[in-house]
């Protein structure tokens, strides 16, 4: 290993040591405020996962390159996760995991590509990174569609399948709409 080796790593070291103390730092402040104000965070306990996502996010940016690129992912999952369990901790419907998946994986994940694909100028992973999320949301949208609109899994006695479908159309259409145009452009 050269010289040039020891620097990027050592550069590597310090960069996932500033990741480590941002987390820490966010963390302790949100106790501070919390005891500070006397703001309870029983109910914003989904922040616990949503800002440790967000700086994770943030991180990939910093770090560039192919490990940018996993971290921005890993930092879109996490995110994406605590905003759904944020919603269903707000809602009490947690029996939506049942479909909420899909937007986990694999519409973060595309989230995630898109993000550094736009950042980094890398149009390949802006493309990949919409057909995921277009794949998600369809997902989403398909199992969300079945599972409360067919069989009522939120405890609705009418199901919701009536204020659902026109929305899940037009949202799908634009989903293949949008793929269509990408996937047009790639091959010119």
């Amino acid at each position: 290993m050269g010289d040039s080796g020891i620097l990027r790593t050592m550069n590597d070291e310090r960069r996932g040591a500033a990741i480590l103390g941002a987390i820490l730092i966010l963390v302790g402040a949100a106790f501070l405020v919390s005891n500070a104000t006397g703001f309870e965070l029983d109910a914003a306990w989904p922040l616990f996962v949503i800002v440790p996502g967000l700086v994770l996010l943030g991180a990939s940016f910093a770090v560039g390159g192919e490990g940018g690129g996993g971290m921005a992912i890993a930092g879109s999952i996490v995110t994406t996760v605590g905003l759904i369990l944020a919603v269903q901790e707000a809602t009490g419907l947690y029996a939506t995991w049942a479909y909420a998946w899909a937007l986990v994986a694999p519409a973060s994940v595309g989230v995630g590509l898109i993000l550094f694909g736009t950042f980094t100028g890398r149009r390949d992973l802006v493309a990949v990174g919409v057909r995921l999320l277009g794949i998600g949301l369809a997902l989403f949208l398909g199992f969300g569609i079945f599972f409360e609109g067919f069989i009522g899994l939120s405890g609705d006695e009418a199901p919701a399948l009536e204020g659902l479908l026109p929305i899940a159309l037009v949202a799908l259409g634009a989903i293949i709409v949008v793929g269509s145009l990408i996937s047009r452009r790639r091959d010119w």
